[in-house]
Order: C-alpha cells, then sequence, then structure tokens
C-alpha cells in the first residue's frame, strides 16, 4: 500500500525504507496504525488488526474523537479506551499524533489491564491489611494453671503496664467475676469475642471483647490459655448513645406529628401537652405561654394536675432560659424549660413525675429541650394565628369588633349561651347626629377624633363582659349579658349624659353633635330570631331620630309594632 499524500523530503516523516511506515509500526508492542484522517487504516501491525476492525465497524467512538482533536489541533491527543472482551474488560491507553505533513494520523494503543488489574489487587491488599489491623487485638496475653498473667503485650491493657499486670491473677482485674463461669480468662475451650467487664488503672469500667484458645500439656492436662482482647468501651457508649438518640428522635417526632396533624391552632398545644405528657412517661404537663412581661399564662394540660398549682410561681421564679430546670414541689419532681422564637421567651413547658417514681435522666431532659423548641415554633404560629384572626374580626381605627364578628360570630354564640342559662340580654344601636357636618365643616381628623371620643365613652360605661363593635362609620353597637331591663334604661341614660362630651367636635353649634340610641332587650323565652332582634334596636334608634335625636328609645316587645315615618327605611340607609 503506497501513500500519494506523502510529501518528499519532508523532514517530519517517519525513518523507515517503507512508504507508509509498516516497518516501523512492526517494532511496536502494542496495537499500532496510521491512519487518514477520514480514519481509513492506511498500514497497521498484527497487533492492530483487532483495531482496525474495530474502526471498520464504528465501534470505537472514543478513538475517533481523539484523532479528530489530534487532526484538528495537530497536536498529540492521549485517553483512555474500555473494551468489553471474553474474560473481562481490556483498558487501552490510545495515543493519537499527527504523522507527517501529508495529514496522516499515527495512533498508538498500549494495554493498561494488567497493570489496572494489579493496582486493583494492591489497593485491596492494603485495604485488607488496614481492615485486619483495624479490627486486631488491643492487648495479646497468657494466663498459666493458676490463671496468673505470664504474658501480656509490650504496650500493656486497660491503662496498666505490661509488667504491672505480669504474675498478677487475671480475677483482679474483672469486675463481677462471679458474673462468668468459667472466667474466660481461665476458659477450657477455645472462644470468640466474649464481652467482658474489666477495672482500669484509674478505676474506670472498660469493656472488653476476648477470643482465647486453651492451653494444654501433652498429657492432655489443661495449663492456661492465651489470646487477645480489644477494648470497645468507647464503641459500646456510642452504640448506647446513638440508641439513646434515636429513641429521643422518635419520641420527639412524635410529639412534632402530633402538633403538625392539628389543623386548628387553638387544638395544636392540647395534642401536644398530651403527646408530651406521654412520651416522657410524666404524670402531667403543662403548657404556657407568655401574655406579658414575665407572666405566664396556661394555654394547656394533660394528666393528673392535682396540687400543682404552684408551679407556674415556682417556674416563673426559675431561670430556666437557656437550658431545662429541675424544680421539686411537694411530691412532684418538675422539669421546666422556656419555649423560644428567634431568642425570644414565649412561653413554657413543664412536665411532673411522682417523687416515688424513677428520678428523670440526662435523655427526657434533652428532649424536653427538644420539645420546647417545637413548642417555641408552634406558640409563635398561634401568636400569628390570633394576630391575623384580631385583624380580621376587629376594626382597623377603634380596635372593637367589626360589623362582621359582631353580627356572625360573636351574637350567635352568645344567643346560643344565653337560651341555654335563660338570662335576658339587651341590644343597644348607636348613631351620631350631625356626624357629617363635622366631616364637612372640620374635616375628617376631626371626625376620626370624635368616632374614637365614642369609643371611649361606650369602653369607660361597659362591664367587662360586654361587647362593643363598630358597624360602620359613625355607627355602633353594644351588647349586655344578663341585664335587668331596669338596669338598661340606666346605661342608656348614662350614655346620653356623657356624650355631651361629644359637643366640642360639632360642625355646628345648631347643629351639635350627639348620640341616638335604640335598645331591643332580649327574652330567651320567646324565642326570638337575630335577626328580629337587630330589626327592632335598628328601628327604635331610627324613632329616636325621627323624633329629635339625642336620646334613646326601647323597642317594644317581638311582634308589636313600632311607629315609624314613612320615609324610616330611606333614614337607615343613609348618614345622619
Amino acid at each position: 500500500m503506497t501513500d500519494e499524500r506523502q510529501p518528499a523530503g519532508n523532514s517530519l516523516a517517519p525513518a523507515t525504507s517503507s512508504p507508509n511506515g509498516s516497518g516501523l509500526l512492526d517494532g511496536y508492542p502494542g496495537p499500532a496504525l496510521i491512519l487518514s484522517p477520514d480514519a481509513d487504516v492506511v498500514a497497521a501491525n498484527p497487533r492492530g488488526a483487532g483495531v482496525e476492525a474495530l474502526l471498520k465497524h464504528n465501534a470505537l467512538p472514543e478513538i475517533m474523537t481523539l484523532l479528530g482533536r489530534a487532526h484538528e489541533g495537530h497536536t498529540i491527543a492521549v485517553g483512555t479506551v474500555t473494551l468489553a472482551g471474553s474474560k473481562g474488560d481490556v483498558v487501552l491507553e490510545v495515543t493519537a499524533a499527527p504523522w507527517n505533513d501529508s495529514g496522516l494520523l499515527l495512533l498508538l494503543a498500549r494495554d493498561l489491564t494488567m497493570e489496572r488489574n494489579l493496582r486493583a489487587a494492591l489497593v485491596e491488599s492494603r485495604q485488607r491489611y488496614k481492615d485486619l489491623v483495624d479490627v486486631s487485638s488491643d492487648f495479646s496475653w497468657e494466663v498459666d494453671a493458676q490463671g496468673r498473667f505470664q504474658f501480656v503485650s509490650p504496650k500493656g491493657a486497660i491503662g496498666y503496664r505490661a509488667d504491672q499486670m505480669v504474675e498478677r491473677a487475671a480475677v483482679d482485674f474483672v469486675i463481677d467475676p462471679e458474673n462468668y463461669d468459667p472466667l474466660p480468662f481461665l476458659t477450657r475451650t477455645p472462644i470468640e469475642n466474649v464481652e467482658m467487664w474489666m477495672r482500669r488503672a484509674d478505676g474506670r469500667t472498660a469493656c472488653v471483647v476476648l477470643s482465647a484458645v486453651p492451653l494444654v500439656d501433652p498429657a492432655g492436662a489443661w495449663t492456661g490459655a492465651r489470646g487477645s482482647a480489644k477494648d470497645v468501651t468507647e464503641e459500646r457508649a456510642a452504640e448506647a448513645e446513638l440508641s439513646r438518640a434515636r429513641r429521643r428522635e422518635q419520641l420527639l417526632n412524635y410529639v412534632v406529628g402530633t402538633i403538625r396533624d392539628e389543623v386548628d391552632p387553638t387544638n395544636m398545644l392540647n395534642a401536644a401537652a398530651q403527646a408530651t405528657h406521654q412520651a416522657l412517661s410524666a404524670d402531667g404537663c403543662r403548657i404556657f405561654r407568655l401574655v406579658g412581661k414575665n407572666k405566664f399564662a396556661i394555654a394547656a394540660e394533660s394528666g393528673v394536675i392535682e396540687g400543682v398549682d404552684d408551679i407556674q410561681k415556682a417556674f416563673n421564679a426559675e431561670d430556666t432560659e437557656g437550658h431545662v430546670a429541675e424544680i421539686t414541689i411537694g411530691r412532684w419532681n418538675v422539669l421546666a424549660a422556656t419555649t423560644h422564637y428567634r431568642h425570644a421567651v414565649n412561653g413554657a413547658v413543664t412536665l411532673w413525675r411522682d417523687k416515688s417514681k424513677q428520678p428523670w435522666d440526662d435523655d427526657q431532659r434533652l428532649l424536653v429541650g427538644a420539645v420546647a423548641g417545637q413548642l417555641g415554633i408552634a406558640n409563635e404560629q398561634i401568636t400569628n394565628h390570633e394576630r391575623i384572626l384580631n385583624l380580621s374580626r376587629t376594626d382597623g381605627m377603634t380596635g372593637l369588633l367589626n360589623r362582621r364578628a359582631f353580627f356572625e360570630e360573636d351574637l350567635p354564640r352568645r344567643l346560643a349561651r344565653l337560651q341555654r342559662n335563660n338570662q335576658t340580654a339587651a341590644l343597644y344601636y348607636v348613631d351620631m347626629d350631625n356626624f357629617k357636618k363635622v366631616n364637612d365643616i372640620r374635616g375628617h381628623q376631626a371626625g376620626d377624633e370624635a368616632i374614637l371620643e365614642l369609643r371611649d365613652i361606650m369602653m369607660e360605661f361597659s362591664r367587662p363582659g360586654d361587647v362593643i363593635a363598630r358597624l360602620g362609620g359613625d355607627e355602633f353597637a353594644m351588647w349586655l349579658d344578663n341585664i335587668a331591663p331596669d338596669v338598661a334604661l340606666k346605661r342608656a341614660d348614662t350614655l346620653i349624659e356623657n356624650s355631651k362630651r361629644l359637643r366640642k367636635f360639632s360642625g355646628m353649634e345648631t347643629h351639635p353633635l350627639g348620640i341616638s340610641v335604640g335598645i331591643a332587650t332580649y327574652d330567651p323565652t320567646t324565642n326570638e330570631g337575630l335577626d328580629d332582634l337587630l330589626a327592632r334596636a335598628d328601628a327604635a334608634m331610627y324613632d329616636v331620630k325621627h323624633h329629635g335625636k339625642g336620646g334613646f328609645r326601647v323597642a317594644p316587645p317581638p311582634g308589636a309594632a313600632l311607629n315609624l315615618p314613612p320615609d324610616a327605611k330611606k333614614k337607615t340607609e343613609t348618614k345622619k
């Protein structure tokens, strides 16, 4: 085969008598080929026949890539190719380089299979040796027929030097030797990996695993034993700690899962108290929320709660920030921990157990701390929920209940309770007189101040159980549970009298700012519905509006007609 593309006189041409270099290729110990840029084989040595066949079948894309890099970059390209063989993979190191200026390429391959296998065997051998060293004994030993150490490996054992153990009885180093029958150091049969507790030189205990064989004389009489031992104290301690950690994780996951399963935030802490109480085998649990400066309120509790009234007092007096405190109160051993969110205390958790029972251990203290961390998040979520709920239920300016919360949530609940308890109540509809003139003449700032003043008046003359709402604009409502009719009238009279404080906000002296009040009393025996009750109070208030304003009117009983002017309906739809 001749290469018509080879230029004459090329200084880079191979020193060979053959035009295509085949003679030079024969001297290479591995596959060697000369190829055109299109990967057509120009020449090949006998060892290259297999590579040539694979190239013709496009079975070596990696080599094609190397050839392309060598040709395009006029450089040497080296790579590794793995071929599947009948006896396993064959690994070749392939070098592609320009052959001469004619564009031909030289391809040389070197078999790395044996080298790779030897390297892998060496690595495996080193790993095997390392494993054997890792599991080797901490010390070797031999005892005589009297059970005295005759040999201990030079490095000694369990904190003793070898010379401190030789000639001493092996039993002297064993904790509770009567628990072993026979003592592993005195075994008459081969033993392997027998666990035994020994006493270190510093007095601490050591867990040792022994393997040993008995020693006998030519007559078959027992003369002692020899073996090896490994100190596994740290491993056993680590295993025990891991087991305890897994147990704590399981219990914590149980508590956290219980909390997360509760959709209603108000039930979240109740579920947490019960789950924590059960997870820690406590007699009871109480969860607190921070409701003021250093003031904790009970949010949930579970279990036995008799005789634990002083727990909160003791907890408040205890500095538990950042750690779990243990407190003794009467018959109870109490664990207490504050809950945090972003390093700020937002509550606490306490658990108690009768002093006659097993005391709290370190694992339980750790678990209480972990539970406190989760409860801190739960407390924050509940606080945010309450804040959002409060925003949805209250009037932004006055902080009073809004119309929806008052009519759709609060009053239905109160009516149901009054019906069960057979108690009366009164609904006040309060509307400002001449309020529009305040906004028109003095501005909305004065109007806002007047609204806040009326809020203060209504709150000043209400009881803790009463509820006040701003219905919108200058309209307010007040609900008074369990109030007698005569007291309801006195309360209305007091409101009218104190509403004179609003006159300073009047837009015109001839149209003083004041209030008109309509009152509807509720009697559970009448089975009156909420809509009818509201309609009576509203009608009574507009009756006052029609007859001069600045007073109050009690609506007739259910079913009785209230004489209103023909335009009363229109007045209910306009501002006064």
